[in-house]
């Protein structure tokens, strides 16, 4: 976040003054320090915004990350209009943007993420989709939405070298991760949440995936180190705990 903010500098001295689009739908979890960098980089410096910025979108992610995302605007008095959109295509009608001219900086956007990421926009599209339908995916519903068959996104999975449960598993990870981070439900809360059938079938995908039980990682990354027969006991009752009938 500090190598980012020196970036945005490019927005104090433009050849005139502009609309402004920030895309954050890749945005995974909300860090608090990452949030506080950019607060403090923005308070002083909201007068010169204002003078070079006429309006400003943010295309936010969905769920809880995307209603943070969107608060973030709150801590700011506000030199410019700004609105907080789900959908990119919105938020440059909002900026005064033709869908002739959205459509090819929505692409050109994706292209640079895919270059800079290594995704390709196939598993881009269907993280999306699928982080959309969490705790319920299914094969069928996620096609459909994509607007190919279910054999035709198959196939197209296996040509990138992967597959639909495989990308799901990923997904159903990523987004436990925001929910322990950034929430203090309890585990088997989360294993709901994301969809899976029980604590110990959520406790093994999430350990085989991060190398950690998902309290030991919880308890890493806010800095806690629990005694090892607490962390003994933990663990037992993860693997312990019975699968859904």
């Amino acid at each position: 976040m500090r190598r980012l903010v020196q970036v945005l500098d490019v927005e104090l001295a433009p050849a005139k003054p502009h609309a402004s689009l920030v895309d954050a739908r890749r945005l995974e979890a909300a860090d608090p320090s990452a949030f506080a960098v950019l607060v403090r980089y923005m308070q002083p410096r909201e007068k010169a915004f204002g003078t070079s910025v006429l309006k400003q979108a943010l295309v936010r992610p969905e769920g809880v990350v995307g209603a943070v995302v969107g608060g973030f605007y709150t801590l700011l008095s506000g030199a410019y209009p700004s609105r907080a959109f789900s959908d990119p295509a919105q938020a440059l009608e909002w900026l005064g943007q033709p869908e002739a001219v959205a459509a090819p900086l929505l692409s050109k956007l994706n292209d640079l993420v895919s270059e800079a990421t290594g995704q390709s926009p196939l598993l881009r599209e269907l993280h999306q989709v699928m982080k959309g339908k969490l705790p319920d995916v299914n094969l069928a519903d996620v096609a459909r939405e994509m607007g190919m068959s279910e054999r035709t996104l198959q196939r197209r999975l296996r040509e990138v070298g992967t597959s639909f449960q495989a990308e799901l598993n990923s997904v159903q990870v990523r987004m436990a991760q925001a929910l322990l981070l950034e929430t203090d439900m309890k585990l088997t809360a989360v294993a709901v949440e994301v969809g899976c059938a029980s604590l110990q079938h959520f406790s093994s995908l999430f350990r085989k995936m991060v190398g950690a039980s998902p309290s030991a990682w919880r308890d890493m990354q806010q800095g806690k180190t629990p005694a090892p027969e607490v962390a003994e006991a933990i663990q037992a009752e993860e693997d312990e705990a019975p699968e859904a009938p």
